[in-house]
């Protein structure tokens, strides 16, 4: 066993995010493990663009509160301690509220030949996240 070396925190890259989003990667699988993991750091307001995993995506929610949507207009709000899966392929999105910052662990597996794991699709509109983040209390 070993201990891993801590990566320096990244900013995420504007086109794949919607405002000010850092991430520190705890776990890059080397060949035979597929296992990835962050922890993901969300401005208030700042959200993923639509993203699809081959293998599915878990988040697990370590502090503030999350917004995750699908495209048939679920959302989910999830708090600390909640985990959260996403299904292969699934379309999705996630992000803080627009009034709290929000960190999540976010786990899934490459595919193992080196091809893209992560699809990523286009921003979610002001629009769709403003409805989001509006919705009906607590929905999860």
């Amino acid at each position: 066993m070993e201990f891993v070396k801590q990566q320096a925190t990244v900013k995420a890259p504007a086109d794949r995010f919607t405002g000010d989003v850092w991430f520190d990667v705890i776990h890059a699988g080397q060949e035979p493990s597929r296992m990835r993991v962050n922890l993901v750091r969300f401005s208030p307001g700042a959200r993923t663009n639509w993203h699809s995993h081959v293998l599915g995506q878990t988040l697990h929610v370590v502090s503030g509160v999350a917004l995750i949507g699908a495209r048939d207009g679920t959302v989910l709000t999830a708090h600390p301690g909640q985990t959260v899966t996403c299904p292969p392929n699934e379309e999705h999105w996630h992000g803080a509220t627009p009034d709290r910052f929000m960190e999540h662990i976010a786990l899934w597996e490459g595919k193992g030949d080196g091809g893209e794991e992560t699809t990523w699709l286009e921003p979610v509109t002001d629009e769709r996240y403003s409805a989001a983040s509006a919705g009906p209390g607590d929905r999860s």
